[in-house]
């Protein structure tokens, strides 16, 4: 496992913390190698963890396979609707930048953070909002 015990409950943290910004829905799921197409199998992975059945459609998935050092930022249709088509590129290059050095919790919790950040905009936190989604980190079963 690339996270220690720690890292993993400061990652649940951190989606904790952006989630009471926004009423978006923050997940992260980790597997140690991508197989076949990194969007199709984020997408895959979306589904599989019902993201899709938010009320406001306003799920984000942070996908990483850490052996190949891959990763990708999936949002649902709404914010895909809502948001400009280069919404998630100043997230990800922050991402790259850490993972480039291997600092794959760092990276990690501050993309989280600032996505939290960014879909509060389009998103607000709403005081009738529910944690639709887990916020524990899901890992590929080996």
């Amino acid at each position: 496992m690339i996270f220690t015990e720690k890292q993993l409950a400061d990652i649940r943290d951190a989606i904790s913390t952006s989630e009471k910004e926004t009423s978006g829905e923050i997940r992260v799921h980790l597997e140690k190698s991508c197989r076949g197409n990194l969007l199709d199998r984020a997408a895959y992975i979306f589904k599989t963890l019902k993201m899709h059945e938010t009320a406001e459609k306003n799920g984000v998935l942070f996908y990483l396979a850490y052996k190949d050092k891959k990763f990708a930022i999936l949002g649902d249709s709404s914010i895909n609707d809502m948001v400009p088509p280069n919404f998630w590129d100043e997230i990800r290059d922050k991402m790259q930048n850490h993972f480039k050095n291997s600092e794959f919790f760092e990276g990690l919790t501050e993309g989280i953070l600032m996505a939290g950040e960014a879909l509060k905009e389009y998103f607000p936190y709403q005081s009738d909002d529910k944690n639709e989604l887990s916020n524990e980190v899901s890992v590929e079963k080996l």
